[in-house]
């Protein structure tokens, strides 16, 4: 099975801007490049597929170049949106750009990683519209359906030359890396075959270069990937914690699991499949879920990150809070509902603060019939007083009432 078989088989492979790429790629070591604009200060988990699919390139030997948009971030891609984007200054596409390379650079630490801004600072207006501008048909460009889709309800002309600066960076890496392949999802499609073309129409008509795209990534249930009841699955770990990330795969539905472990993992053709048919004759035991969800914490956080992430799910699920350590409390309860005393509280009393119970009377039965935990340990006394002494490195108590009802105190 060849590169663009495999990607195929995995559900990577959307078009190809020419069939001969297949022998291309068997033949030749290609540079190829894939493009990020760092429209927020973090990549999210949707932003991944561009970086596994770059290294299962850079695995066969092909040579990626990792480009961050500081200067197509400025005008904003109108690719897969309904309305403008909110135009960034410099300082804070400077600011995101240089965030986003700390984290390519940890997911593919041996590619090369450059910055757009650096070569469009350089074009005024004038050589704008005179050397670049000149080749680019308006009936074409309005075909594109990233231009195409947003002509009913506008789209401002920032937007509409996004096409033309894009293109500008495939010519750009054509002519100074021997860059011949850009990657990106099928929403790119318009921006990859815009950039072949400037290619062919500044570098001469032999020039060769290609281009090819995945589809765009949904849930079984036709939902958005990527998001989350709390939001974007950053990953960045101060907004998205570790825990929080591998807990995004780990509850990856059973529907999608088999579509995401050949997607996202790194595992052969043949030891996927021995996974797919151990977790299709078991599927209670999440086997495909834990090892999505272990590479890629491992990949994004590093290995004794994941190990913690086990760590705090371990423990939420046996109730042995106090194994953790403080960060690892943080951590594991970032979503829960918390509060906060200043002062001793009798247990009865501050069940009903942290809203598990409505009523005293209600607290007092949950509480007798052994319903309460604080921090892991059952409390069934009517007279248990909380306070800084009793709790996490006098800091928290965490409050369970059932098996999944829990709430933070913070002293």
């Amino acid at each position: 099975m060849n590169l663009l078989q495999e990607l195929k088989w995995r559900d990577l492979l959307y078009d190809v801007t020419d069939p001969e790429l297949e022998n291309v790629f068997e033949k030749e070591k290609l540079t190829f490049y894939v493009g990020a604009d760092p429209t927020a200060d973090s990549l999210h988990v949707g932003h991944l597929i561009s970086y596994l699919v770059s290294k299962r390139l850079m695995d066969k030997g092909h040579i990626p170049i990792l480009v961050i948009g500081g200067g197509t971030g400025l005008i904003g891609d109108p690719s897969g949106r309904s309305s403008e984007r909110q135009l960034l200054t410099l300082e804070k596409s400077m600011e995101n750009a240089d965030a986003i390379i700390k984290q390519v650079k940890n997911i593919l630490p041996t590619a090369t990683v450059v910055n757009n801004y650096d070569w469009i600072k350089e074009y005024d207006i004038i050589t704008f519209l005179r050397d670049l501008g000149k080749h680019f048909n308006i009936n074409h460009m309005l075909q594109k359906e990233s231009v195409k889709s947003r002509l009913d309800n506008g789209i401002s002309f920032t937007e509409f030359t996004y096409q033309i600066i894009q293109s500008l960076d495939f010519m750009e890496l054509y002519k100074r890396n021997d860059c011949r392949l850009q990657i990106g999802g099928q929403d790119q499609w318009g921006n990859i075959t815009a950039g072949l073309e400037l290619i062919r129409k500044t570098q001469g008509s032999e020039s060769k270069a290609y281009g090819f795209t995945w589809p765009l990534l949904t849930k079984a249930d036709g939902s958005k990937f990527g998001k989350s009841a709390g939001g974007a699955i950053w990953l960045d770990k101060e907004r998205t914690s570790v825990y929080e990330f591998y807990q995004y795969w780990i509850n990856t539905p059973d529907k999608d699991a088999v579509s995401f472990l050949k997607k996202f993992t790194f595992k052969s053709v043949e030891e996927t499949k021995v996974i797919i048919e151990e977790f299709e004759s078991a599927p209670h035991q999440r086997l495909a879920q834990q090892k999505i969800a272990e590479e890629l914490t491992v990949l994004v956080h590093g290995r004794e990150a994941y190990d913690s992430a086990v760590k705090i799910s371990k423990a939420l699920f046996s109730g042995d809070i106090k194994s953790l350590n403080k960060e690892e409390i943080v951590d594991g309860f970032k979503g829960v509902p918390s509060i906060s005393v200043s002062e001793d509280m009798l247990l009865v009393d501050l069940v009903i603060k942290a809203k598990l119970a409505s009523s005293k009377r209600e607290s007092r039965e949950f509480i007798k019939n052994n319903a309460v935990s604080v921090n892991g340990v059952k409390v069934n006394d009517l007279e248990f007083v909380v306070n800084k002494d009793n709790a996490l490195y006098n800091e928290f108590t965490v409050l369970r009432r059932g098996k999944k009802k829990y709430a933070m105190v913070k002293h």
